[in-house]
């Protein structure tokens, strides 16, 4: 059953860019001057630039067409006007020539044929390039919010410890803990939804592919987040 679109169907990346505009002044409010907010400042610039990318990507590139159909109607003229010559000409040569023209117009046939599946997948292989790199400066993006919360470790919560030089040089407190834990958790998630623009809007399935990876990506550096996260929960059920 058919009906009109909802606006729930498909991702709005003007959304998503508010709600990193809102995780970045969060995290600003909370550790100001920390490496991961300059990371999230980060992420906003890149989703800008992945929403208009997307929505380029998404419109048809009628100049390209157009020249592709001019380029079809001129190959498929030679075609024809040599199919032309060899039935003018074909009555007069002898069986050996005659084979052998024919042999040229079928090679000449298939090479037009592989041309034309050349330009007719050109525009998509360029926007599959296109996407590919998007994605690739979001999965470098993923891998630096999970450096910045890779030494974070719950554990250093379970009693005092001796600090030395290379210790963080501000211990943060339970709370101030899961917090930072949380916002890298969120950024990463946001990063995926992203990524998602991008197939979003191409049905494309390398794309999708493409996609589902830097989505399995942040998923999985997530559960990694959760699972520091669990074992905070886990030391404040006792205090409490």
């Amino acid at each position: 059953m058919s009906g009109p679109p909802s606006k729930y169907e498909g991702l709005r990346a003007d959304r998503i860019i508010a709600t990193l505009e809102q995780l970045r002044d969060r995290i600003s409010e909370r550790f100001p001057d920390s490496g991961l907010s300059k990371v999230c400042a980060e992420v906003i610039e890149t989703g800008r630039w992945s929403a208009r990318d997307a929505a380029r990507l998404a419109r048809p590139n009628w100049l390209w067409r157009l020249v592709l159909f001019a380029m079809l109607a001129a190959g498929l003229a030679a075609q024809i006007y040599a199919a032309q010559l060899i039935h003018l000409t074909g009555f007069g040569a002898s069986a050996p020539e005659l084979v052998q023209g024919l042999e040229a117009a079928v090679n000449l046939l298939i090479l037009f044929g592989g041309a034309i599946w050349f330009l007719l997948t050109l525009e998509e292989r360029f926007k599959r390039r296109r996407v590919l790199d998007g994605l690739h400066r979001l999965r470098s993006l993923a891998h630096v919010v999970d450096m910045h919360q890779l030494t974070k470790d719950p554990t250093i919560l379970l009693g005092p410890y001796v600090q030395t030089k290379s210790s963080w040089q501000k211990p943060m407190s339970r709370f101030e803990l899961s917090r930072y834990l949380d916002y890298s958790a969120e950024m990463l998630a946001l990063i995926g939804k992203l990524a998602a623009l991008y197939g979003d809007r191409m049905r494309d399935s390398v794309v999708i592919d493409a996609v589902n990876d830097v989505e399995n990506l942040t998923a999985g550096l997530g559960r990694k987040i959760w699972q520091k996260l669990t074992i905070i929960s886990a030391l404040e059920e006792p205090a409490a």
